[in-house]
């Protein structure tokens, strides 16, 4: 058996265990980056995955979100997602709020990631401003590195993260607990995901998310319960999805104290290890 994954060591692994023999060819589809792309980058990268899934003979895609857009658009040979989705894991002990968050009185939201178009920084950046302007006693904290070469935000945005006192961006880190502790919510608007670790993590240190209505995203996070899902590119579903945390701190509380319970649950890195083991036995043994 050859196990692969991500999409250019799928394909070279997919190709080479084939023309090698291999019997079982296992690939995990993650994130989908055509679903947003568009023009001949859209049709190439369609074009790799359908030859990634034609020549696997089982495929798990990471989430059903993955699996519905490969259904639709790749290969129709049957597919499996294992558990609840998601493909590593989390360490709960690790993952874990040691230190209770001071009450200063100011609620902060915070983005863990790549400070990029993509990530939906261009929304979220000019949502909070606005916020901001109305509730003084709100902060956003950016964890996560520029990328002014391959996706950066707009000059705008850019200002206003460098002009806005309530913003504060420390870059990439080591270690994103820390940020996590001093934190409320976190805000995650991003185009487009696989299974994003992100909202698992900040959930098993006990946040509630708003997140977009992607794949990945929106099976992690149920509506109401552990955070809210909102539409995709919209500053204004956004800032209405922020200002209805600042306003409603009972609901924001009892999502937050759901978000660690639903994530061991589910995400727990033992069951999910565990997941795979069964999935291997299972094809081996058939």
């Amino acid at each position: 058996m050859v196990h692969s994954m991500t999409p250019k060591a799928g394909l070279l692994c997919m190709l080479a265990a084939k023309m090698a023999g291999v019997p079982i060819r296992l690939h995990t589809f993650t994130g989908l980056v055509w679903p947003t792309a568009t023009g001949l980058s859209r049709k190439i990268l369609m074009m790799t995955d359908r030859i990634t899934a034609a020549c696997a003979t089982h495929i798990i895609p990471e989430g059903e979100g993955v699996k519905q857009d490969l259904q639709r658009c790749i290969t129709k040979k049957p597919m499996k997602v294992l558990g609840y989705g998601n493909v590593r894991g989390i360490d709960l002990d690790y993952w874990r709020r040691k230190d209770e968050k001071v009450d200063n009185g100011i609620l902060t939201f915070v983005f863990v990631g790549r400070i990029v178009r993509d990530k939906g920084l261009n929304e979220l950046v000019p949502a909070f401003v606005r916020l901001n302007q109305q509730y003084k006693e709100t902060r956003l904290l950016l964890v996560g590195p520029y990328e002014e070469h391959l996706d950066p935000v707009l000059p705008e945005t850019m200002h206003m993260i460098e002009t806005c006192e309530s913003i504060e961006s420390v870059g990439r880190q080591d270690d994103v607990r820390p940020f996590y502790e001093q934190s409320d919510v976190l805000v995650f608007p991003s185009y487009r995901e696989g299974f994003p670790n992100v909202v698992i993590e900040a959930g098993a240190m006990g946040l509630p998310s708003i997140v977009t209505d992607i794949n990945g995203s929106r099976e992690i996070v149920e509506n109401g319960k552990n955070g809210l899902v909102v539409p995709p590119r919209d500053e204004q579903a956004l800032y209405e999805a922020m200002k209805w945390m600042v306003e409603h701190p009972d609901a924001r509380e009892r999502m937050a104290m759901n978000a660690r319970p639903m994530v061991a649950s589910r995400y727990e890195q033992g069951f999910v290890r565990q997941c795979l083991k069964d999935y291997y036995k299972a094809i081996l043994l058939a």
